[in-house]
């Protein structure tokens, strides 16, 4: 069985989110042949020197899966696009590219967190490019830890006023950019995150039939996709304890 996540936006603030997510990984991810985590484990992440406790504890839970021999493979999201080596090396988790393309089930798929596809979103698209840029998260990353704290504050604040002011429709993916990146990959199945719209899509691009599977967020419960002989699942996980936020 092949595990999915994403958009944990795990963070101190939200210590029953942190604590689920642990807890899942030690009871449940163990029996998996491999872990993704699709973008935005985190909050925030402010670099690979960061020691927040909250962060601290689910590094080394991830670490304890994998020190177990379960692959974890997690991609940079729009909120933890500052992951490194570092990460990785404390985690024993792979980080890997927007998109990749892998065989999954002996397929292959698709992977990304989503957010290259909300293409209507020119503002966050400008965005995207800058906080992506190597130069600017070397300079950024020069920067006193605690100034960086800063900045994610500051960046959280801005990202919760765009998200209020935009239409919704241009929150969620475009379509034609869905079937470009089906076209340009020749894949069948696409699986992502960031919407926080989760579901499985049946789409035709060129009279073939592929399938996009969207993760959903962790905010009021866990939300996992299982792959398992070319059979797609989607579960909740109840919550308990106050909703995170």
């Amino acid at each position: 069985m092949l595990l999915f996540v994403s958009d944990l936006h795990l963070d101190g603030s939200a210590p029953a989110a942190v604590e689920q997510f642990c807890d899942w990984l030690a009871d449940e991810a163990p029996s998996a042949r491999a872990l993704y985590v699709l973008g935005d484990l985190f909050e925030s992440w402010i670099g690979d020197d960061d020691e927040d406790p909250s962060r601290d504890r689910v590094c080394r839970a991830l670490a304890a899966l994998t020190v177990r021999g379960v692959p974890c493979f997690v991609m940079r999201g729009n909120r933890d696009f500052l992951l490194g080596d570092g990460f990785a090396a404390r985690t024993g988790c792979r980080l890997l590219p927007d998109p990749v393309i892998t065989t999954l089930d002996g397929r292959p798929a698709l992977l990304t967190h989503g957010d290259l596809l909300c293409t209507d979103d020119r503002a966050y698209q400008a965005l995207r490019s800058t906080v992506r840029d190597p130069a600017w998260q070397r300079r950024v990353l020069d920067l006193p830890l605690a100034t960086r704290a800063l900045l994610a504050g500051a960046a959280r604040a801005g990202s919760r006023a765009h998200i209020r002011a935009a239409p919704p429709q241009i929150m969620d993916v475009n379509a034609e950019a869905v079937a470009t990146l089906f076209r340009a990959s020749g894949v069948e199945l696409m699986i992502h995150g960031h919407t926080h719209r989760p579901a499985i899509h049946d789409h035709f691009v060129d009279g073939r039939k592929v399938i996009r599977a969207v993760l959903g967020a962790w905010y009021e419960s866990g939300h996992v996709l299982s792959l398992e002989q070319g059979r797609l699942e989607a579960r909740l996980l109840a919550r308990r304890g106050p909703p995170s936020g």
